[in-house]
């Protein structure tokens, strides 16, 4: 089950078999049934979860009330709202399961009780949220400046057959645009 886990963090630390035994202990061990709720704008976020199976879909809604997806997280990757987590505020964000999914939660104040006992852990997400700030600058700089066509290209690259476990849309969503474009993208887009 941890398997998993040791693999994506051992891309940025290392960890002895009984270190890494002492950073998982705080986890939790959670199953979510497709369309459950994780999170709900408005409620305070108190974890992070490491995806071990499934899709979670990570979204707000704008001003007309329509979905704007910001990320999907799958096997190996993190959820969390982070501003809600550090700043201890209602979240703007939705996280909701779009698959039966299993996920590896730990609880804020745990993840805080590891940055003391195991100064490594802090480098870990310390790391971690390097690289989720590198790639949330190039989310934005995709989203304001690349046509869609190549937010759609990006979104294949970046989601390797992540599009068969999605509907269009959610992949509409992601990209910032109506499904019925999508539809046109897909068509004259070669892949």
């Amino acid at each position: 089950m941890s398997d998993l886990l040791l693999k994506n963090i051992s891309q940025y630390i290392h960890l002895s078999e009984e270190d890494f035994k002492q950073f998982v202990k705080p986890f939790e061990y959670k199953k979510f049934k497709k369309k459950e709720v994780v999170l709900k704008e408005g409620d305070c976020c108190l974890f992070e979860g490491f995806v071990l199976n499934g899709c979670f879909k990570i979204y707000y809604l704008n001003e007309k009330g329509f979905e704007q997806t910001l990320y999907f997280a799958v096997e190996g990757w993190w959820i969390t709202d982070i501003d809600s987590l550090i700043n201890n505020v209602p979240s703007i964000l939705n996280i909701d399961a779009l698959e039966e999914s299993e996920v590896l939660m730990i609880a804020k104040k745990d993840k805080e009780h590891l940055y003391e006992t195991m100064p490594q852990i802090e480098k870990l997400f310390r790391i971690m949220n390097q690289k989720s700030s590198v790639a949330l600058q190039r989310r934005i700089l995709s989203l304001t400046g690349k046509t869609a066509d190549k937010r759609y290209l990006e979104f294949l690259e970046k989601y390797p057959g992540l599009e068969q476990r999605l509907t269009q849309q959610q992949v509409a969503s992601y990209l910032g645009i109506t499904h019925e474009f999508l539809s046109k993208i897909r068509k004259k887009v070669p892949l």
